[in-house]
């Protein structure tokens, strides 16, 4: 099954085919994010290094948590440029406990509200949100 998801493997031999800003954000950005269970409307907070991967293991139903609320949608994201960052983000998102603060949180995100812009591309199986957050 194809989802339209376009990869671009880089080697050795093409990296000097991508910009160095491209090429860097490609190798060394880390990401938290927040999930909502289409079903409960419960959220998932995590982090990973490779958001389209992390979302395809989601919706594949690989993960024992998430595998009990499908479907998710990915709400919110931020970008960060090392993996100590975004386990700071992350630990700080999931101590708020608070769905009042996590709301506030999406809404007022620049990404958009909840939902799905067609142009991100950021999903292996839906659309999701793009954000240049630091």
């Amino acid at each position: 099954m194809s989802n339209g998801l376009v990869v671009q493997l880089v080697t050795p031999s093409s990296r000097g085919c991508l910009s160095p800003e491209l090429h860097a954000k490609v190798l060394y950005m880390f990401y938290v994010y927040i999930l909502s269970s289409k079903k409960d409307e419960s959220f998932y907070i995590g982090q990973t290094n490779d958001l389209q991967r992390r979302l395809a293991f989601h919706d594949e139903g690989l993960s024992k948590y998430t595998s009990k609320k499908l479907p998710w949608v990915l709400v919110y994201y931020e970008e960060y440029k090392s993996r100590t960052e975004a386990l700071k983000r992350e630990r700080f998102l999931k101590q708020q406990r608070n769905r009042n603060f996590y709301k506030s949180l999406i809404q007022n995100w620049p990404g958009g509200s909840v939902g799905y812009p067609e142009n991100s591309g950021l999903s292996a199986s839906k659309q999701s949100k793009s954000k240049g957050a630091n």
